[in-house]
């Protein structure tokens, strides 16, 4: 299926800049979808069409989820009381409920994960103590981060919707979860960010927290990416490890194509919606609807 290419409408939300601390467009429905994937026969396999680094890639951003979500909600609750926007309200209402069933669904996912004889409990303790630290840290750097993993997470599921061949060779059901998150992260993109423009908005401290997220996204799905592949017997192989920076890097480029998009987050004036997605969000939806899962 080829993608149809989303428009920057910077013009749009430059009009309604400063009318509402409210940016997500009002066609967008931030709401959970109370959905369930029992995916623990697929992930007692290779289930990205048995290619050994692709599903430890993925396998390894699932791992951050649970408690990173976690903290994203957390620190936007934070706030909470402050919004006085009745829509950006109603949308962090959404934002919470949608994360709530991420890490719910994620924490299934990666408990499934220890059929293949991966040292779960050490990777949870590692990010544990990075998270722990996370919450060390005052709300407003908190609240910082949220953003800047959000922007990371909205590429990703960018990439995910308009690069069909990223989850070529997985299953329905595996290829059904993955796009229903990137679709809710879709949806809920803004939230954190408005909330931060609205209570914070200081441009340096978010990209100075974005450069810490950032080496932090890569450090630990490197370390997960590469403790999966040592339980396989593949840590030392030249051949998964060519295959492996060719699917990033080459063809089909997971990271090389999420690059431009992911630099706009250095622009003074950008917002997430300044992508608008909406198509890709309404046909995705339908697609998902179609399969069972989007009730």
């Amino acid at each position: 299926m080829s993608a149809q290419p989303d428009k920057i409408h910077d013009r749009n939300i430059s009009q309604i800049k400063g009318a509402s601390a409210n940016k997500t467009p009002d066609s967008i429905s931030i709401k959970p979808r109370h959905v369930h994937f029992d995916v623990r026969d697929e992930l007692a396999t290779l289930w990205h069409g048995g290619d050994v680094f692709k599903t430890a890639f993925f396998n390894a951003l699932s791992l951050q989820f649970p408690r990173g979500e976690r903290q994203f909600i957390d620190s936007v609750r934070q706030y909470r009381d402050r919004v006085t926007d009745p829509k950006l309200q109603e949308n962090i209402r959404g934002f919470i409920g949608q994360e709530g069933l991420h890490s719910k669904e994620h924490q299934s996912y990666n408990d499934a994960l220890s059929q293949r004889g991966y040292d779960i409990e050490g990777m949870d303790k590692r990010f544990s103590a990075h998270m722990d630290y996370v919450y060390s840290k005052r709300k407003h750097l908190r609240l910082a981060g949220t953003c800047a993993a959000e922007h990371y997470t909205a590429v990703l599921a960018h990439g995910l919707l308009n690069n069909p061949d990223w989850l070529e060779g997985a299953s329905p059901r595996m290829q059904a979860l993955w796009r229903w998150h990137a679709i809710e992260e879709i949806e809920h993109k803004s939230v954190a960010f408005d909330v931060y423009e609205s209570e914070i908005g200081i441009y340096k401290l978010r990209l100075i927290v974005f450069f810490v997220v950032t080496y932090n996204f890569f450090k630990f799905t490197f370390l997960n990416t590469c403790s999966m592949l040592k339980t396989e017997g593949k840590l030392w192989s030249p051949g998964t490890w060519l295959k492996g920076l060719n699917y990033l890097w080459g063809k089909p480029g997971v990271i090389r194509k999420c690059l431009p998009q992911l630099l706009t987050y250095f622009r003074r004036d950008f917002h997430p919606w300044q992508l608008d997605e909406r198509q890709t969000l309404q046909r995705w939806s339908q697609q998902l609807e179609n399969s069972g899962y989007g009730n």
